[in-house]
C-alpha cells in the first residue's frame, strides 16, 4: 500500500456513513443473532477456532450478515477476499481462485471468499466456483437475502453450512441506536447529540429489526436538526419520524417474504381468522404487492378450502377479482379486504379437493369405459352400435332422479365427493338422502359424518 493508498483508505473510513463506520469489529461487538452466536454455538467457536468451512449467510437486510463476514476477515489467520455478486464477473473470480492456488501452494494459507449478494451470481458463475468450494482451495461464504435453498446451486448449498439470521429484536436495535448517537470515535457522539427515550423505542420498533436503517435515520437526523439553545441536537420523536417516514416492511415480491407472507394470508383465511387474514393483506398491499395476484390467491381458496360449504365464497372471490382490475388501487383494497374477510368468515369444506384428487389417481391408475347407456347418441351410426341404449333421462322420475350407472363397470361403487357437515354441504348430504331413499350408494354409512 502506498501513500496515496493509505489516504484513500483513511478519508474513506472517516467519510463512510454511520451504518459502516459502526459495524462491530470482534463477535463481542456484534448486537443480537444469539441462536447462532451465543459462546455455545458451532458458529462461535468456528470463528474463535479459526477453523470455518463454506458458509452461507441468509437473512434480511440489515441483520449482520455482512458484518459477520467482516468479524472473521478480522480474526482469521486465511487470506480474506470479497467480492460482490452484483459487479463481479468471471474474470474476478479467476483472479481470485489463481491468488487462492498460490496462497495454498506456496504459503500453505487457505482463503477464504466472501461473496456478499450470492444470489445475483447466475448458474454458469456458481458453477464455476464448485470444483475450488470441494478440493478446499476456497472456503466461500456466502451472503444473500433470498432463500438460499431457491436461489443457490443444490451443490453449492450441500457442501455449505446455512445460518439464518433473524430481523433484530427492538431492544437489540436500541442498543445499537445509542452506540450511533453517543459514540465519539465511530459514532455522532461529536455533534453533541441526546436522543430521547421516546424517540429511542419508537425507531427501534418501526425500523423492524433493521439496524442499517435506523442509524441511517439517527445520522439524517443528526446532520439535518439544528442545534437548540443548550448547544445541542436534540432528536425527539418528531425528528425521527420524519427522517424514517416509512416502516421498513420485510416484504420482497420475488423473494422468501414474498412466500412466507402469502402462505400466512391463505392459511389464517384456512383457519377462520379473518384479523389475521386481513392483516397480512394490508402488509402484502403497503409492500406493493399486485392486486392481481392477492385475488387470485382469494379464489383459489374460496374453492380449495370454502368449496360446497359456502358456494358464494368463489362468487364473492371473482366478483371481487372482476372489480380489483376494474378499480385499481387505493380503493381495490376495500374489495380485496372484503373478500379476504368472507372467505375467512365462511364455513369451511375441502371435498373438493379430495374429490378431483382421488379421480384424478383413479384414472391414472386404471383404464375404464364409458359406459355404454351414456355413450353420445348425436352422430351418423352411432346408435346402430347401441350408443345410449337402456338410458334413463332423470327428469322423467320422482325428484327427478333414478338410480342407474354412471361410473365405469370397472370402478362402479368408489365415492370421490363426500360433502361435509359444514354450511350447505350438509344440506347437500340431505338431499342426497332424500331423493336416493338411503340406497346403497346414497346410505348415510356411505357419507360418514366427516370426510375422509
Amino acid at each position: 500500500m502506498d501513500l496515496f493508498d493509505y489516504m484513500r483508505k483513511n478519508t474513506l473510513e472517516q467519510e463512510a456513513p454511520l451504518a459502516s463506520r459502526l459495524r462491530p469489529r470482534s463477535l463481542e461487538e456484534i448486537v443480537g443473532q444469539r441462536h447462532i452466536l451465543g459462546n455455545d454455538k458451532l458458529l462461535y467457536r468456528a470463528i474463535k477456532a479459526d477453523k470455518l468451512s463454506s458458509l452461507i449467510f441468509y437473512g434480511p437486510p440489515g441483520t449482520g450478515k455482512t458484518t459477520i463476514a467482516r468479524v472473521i476477515a478480522n480474526t482469521t489467520k486465511a487470506s480474506f477476499t470479497q467480492l460482490n455478486a452484483t459487479v463481479a464477473g468471471k474474470k474476478d473470480m479467476e483472479a481470485v481462485v489463481s491468488q487462492a492456488k498460490d496462497n495454498l501452494g506456496m504459503y500453505g494459507r487457505k482463503t477464504i471468499l466472501f461473496v456478499d449478494e450470492i444470489h445475483r451470481f447466475n448458474k454458469g458463475q456458481q458453477d464455476y466456483l464448485l470444483p475450488f468450494v470441494e478440493d478446499g482451495t476456497v472456503i466461500l461464504i456466502g451472503a444473500t437475502t433470498e432463500n438460499p435453498y431457491f436461489e443457490v446451486n443444490g451443490a453449492l448449498i450441500s457442501r455449505s453450512v446455512v445460518f439464518e439470521l433473524k430481523a433484530l429484536e427492538p431492544g437489540d436495535v436500541k442498543e445499537l441506536i445509542r452506540r450511533a448517537v453517543y459514540d465519539v470515535e465511530r459514532g455522532m457522539g461529536a455533534y453533541g447529540a441526546e436522543i430521547t427515550e421516546d424517540a429511542a423505542e419508537f425507531l427501534a420498533d418501526i425500523a423492524g429489526g433493521d439496524a442499517r436503517a435506523a442509524l441511517n435515520a439517527v445520522e439524517l437526523g443528526v446532520l439535518t436538526t439544528e442545534k437548540g439553545e443548550d448547544g445541542k441536537i436534540h432528536l425527539t420523536r418528531e425528528v425521527i419520524s420524519e427522517c424514517i417516514q416509512k416502516r421498513v416492511v420485510r416484504y420482497d415480491k420475488t423473494g422468501d417474504n414474498h412466500y412466507d407472507t402469502i402462505s400466512a394470508f391463505i392459511k389464517s383465511m384456512r383457519g377462520s381468522d379473518p384479523d389475521a387474514a386481513v392483516y397480512y393483506l394490508a402488509k402484502m398491499i403497503y409492500a406493493g404487492e399486485d392486486e392481481r395476484f392477492i385475488a387470485r390467491r382469494i379464489m383459489i381458496c374460496a374453492s380449495e378450502d370454502v368449496g360446497n360449504a359456502d358456494p358464494m365464497a368463489l362468487t364473492v372471490a371473482v366478483s371481487a377479482a372482476q372489480a380489483v382490475e376494474r378499480i385499481g388501487f387505493p380503493e381495490a383494497q376495500i374489495i380485496l379486504a372484503q373478500a379476504a374477510a368472507y372467505v375467512a368468515c365462511a364455513p369451511k369444506s375441502n371435498s373438493a379437493v379430495n374429490a378431483i384428487g382421488k379421480a384424478m389417481e383413479s384414472v391414472k391408475s386404471r383404464r375404464t369405459s364409458v359406459p355404454v347407456h351414456l355413450q353420445d347418441t348425436h352422430y351418423p351410426g352411432a346408435k346402430k352400435l347401441g350408443h345410449g341404449t337402456g338410458y334413463k333421462y332423470a327428469h322423467d322420475y320422482p325428484n327427478h332422479y333414478v338410480e342407474q350407472q354412471y361410473l365405469p363397470s370397472e370402478i362402479e361403487g368408489e365415492i370421490f365427493y363426500e360433502p361435509s357437515e359444514n354450511g350447505y354441504e350438509r344440506e347437500i348430504r340431505e338431499y342426497f338422502k332424500k331423493i336416493k331413499g338411503f340406497s346403497e350408494k346414497g346410505s348415510a354409512e356411505s357419507y360418514p359424518a366427516e370426510p375422509h
